[in-house]
This record gives structure tokens, C-alpha cells and sequence, in this order.
């Protein structure tokens, strides 16, 4: 990954903190999108420096077509290899209760962003004949879940909105493909507690909960040459949850 460039939405913190961290040890030059400051931004920016790069944090909202635009644009023109859509928000409820703001927020930030990125970069990426789009799903959004309909939805939707743009890009010799994880460690795992962590780990063949580390792995596999033949593809990294 040296010398190429990387985009990463949701890079903050979790599993797109990891990905910046790999990616960064991979000596690319990394840029990240969030809301908010990463906690882990001091050391992110000593980790680029020990390698001989560079980690920018861009602020913005993922769902606003102007801001993305404004920050995405710029970059795509100037050449990015690789572009991961990784924000996403959950906002959890059984159906009868959940309010259209709770569905319009999460198919916004989880897939309506992806859409608006996508379309900045792939723009580019045809031209220059060359790149890569990978979209985190979730295994939610291959088998459902009850109480997350919304969330369900935008992760279905990111393959759905995967397997399409690759079609459309393949020719010019640009990659799509989506990544959908089981049961990560993340700061939301972490407040579920032992007994329903305990449930959980019940539905996972291997027997244990994966780590942000093991998803920016893949990611880091989908966008290096040895995945030159892959394309439109949904690699769940779950455990053997989904067989």
C-alpha cells in the first residue's frame, strides 16, 4: 500500500480506527471522515510518522451532500486508490415503535452516505481506470435481525448498492466490493455485558467475537492486487455465522 491513498468514512473510532491503523502501517496515506475528533488521533499521527506518511481528519457529516462533496471531490481528483464506506449508526426498536426518524437516520448515514461518496470518487476512479470501493455490510443485512429493521435494511441495501456499482465500473477497471461483519469488539459490544455476550457467542462456530482488527484485515486483502479478480462480492467476516 505505499504510496497509494485511502478514504475512510467512520474513522474515528472502532472498526474504522482500525482500518486507518492498518492502512497507515501499510505506509498509505490515509484520510478519514467524522463528525467528531478520533480519541486516537495523536497516535494515529505518530504511527504516520514513524512510517513516512501522512493521516488527515476531515470533519463533516456523511450525509450531507454539499460537505461531501466539498472534502471528496478534491481528493478523488487528485487520486484515491481506495475508498472505504464505513460509517454507520444503529438506532435500535422493534418496529411497531420505531419512528420514520429513526429509519431516516440510519439509511441516511449507513447507506445514503456510501451512495453520495461512491459516486464522487467512482467519477475519478473511471477516469483514471484504476481503484477500489469496499462497503461494510453486516451479516445483519444477509439474515435480518429482530429490532434492527432499519439497520437490516441499510446493510442489505450496501450490498445491493455493491454489487451494482461494480457492474457499472468493472469495465474501467475499477473493484467494488463489501465486507459483512459478524460480532465485533467495539465500544458498542462493550455496554451489552457478559450474559448476552455469552448468548451471542453461542451463534458463532468459531465460538468467540471477531475484533475491528480482524475486519480492516479484509479490507486491507480487497484492496490490494492479490484481490485484482475480485470484484461484486460480499466476503462475510463473521465467525462462520452465515454458512
Amino acid at each position: 500500500m505505499k504510496g497509494k491513498t485511502v478514504l475512510v468514512t467512520g474513522g474515528s473510532r472502532g472498526i474504522g480506527k482500525e482500518i486507518v491503523q492498518l492502512f497507515l502501517e501499510e505506509e498509505a496515506t490515509v484520510h478519514f471522515i467524522s463528525t467528531s475528533p478520533s480519541p486516537y488521533i495523536d497516535e494515529l499521527q505518530a504511527l504516520a510518522s514513524e512510517k513516512g506518511t501522512t493521516v488527515t481528519w476531515h470533519q463533516g457529516n456523511v450525509t450531507d451532500e454539499e460537505q461531501m462533496t466539498a472534502i471528496v471531490d478534491p481528493l478523488a481528483k487528485e487520486g484515491l486508490d481506495v475508498v472505504v464506506n464505513n460509517a454507520g449508526i444503529t438506532r435500535d426498536g422493534l418496529i411497531f415503535r420505531m419512528s420514520m426518524d429513526q429509519w431516516e437516520q440510519v439509511l441516511k448515514v449507513n447507506l445514503t452516505s456510501a451512495f453520495l461518496i461512491s459516486r464522487i470518487a467512482a467519477a475519478q476512479m473511471i477516469r483514471k481506470r484504476k481503484g477500489c470501493i469496499i462497503n461494510m455490510s453486516s451479516v445483519v443485512g444477509v439474515m435480518g435481525n429482530a429490532g434492527q429493521c432499519n439497520y437490516a435494511a441499510s446493510k442489505a441495501g450496501m450490498i445491493g448498492l455493491t454489487k451494482s456499482l461494480a457492474k457499472e465500473v468493472a469495465s474501467r477497471g475499477v473493484r467494488v466490493n463489501a465486507i459483512a461483519p459478524g460480532f465485533i469488539n467495539t465500544d458498542m459490544t462493550k455496554d451489552l455485558g457478559d450474559k448476552v455476550m455469552d448468548e451471542l457467542k453461542k451463534q458463532i462456530p468459531l465460538g468467540r467475537t471477531g475484533s475491528g482488527r480482524d475486519i480492516a484485515e479484509a479490507v486491507l486483502f480487497l484492496s490490494s492486487d492479490k484481490a485484482s479478480y475480485i470484484t461484486g462480492q460480499v466476503l462475510n467476516v463473521d465467525g462462520g455465522m452465515v454458512m
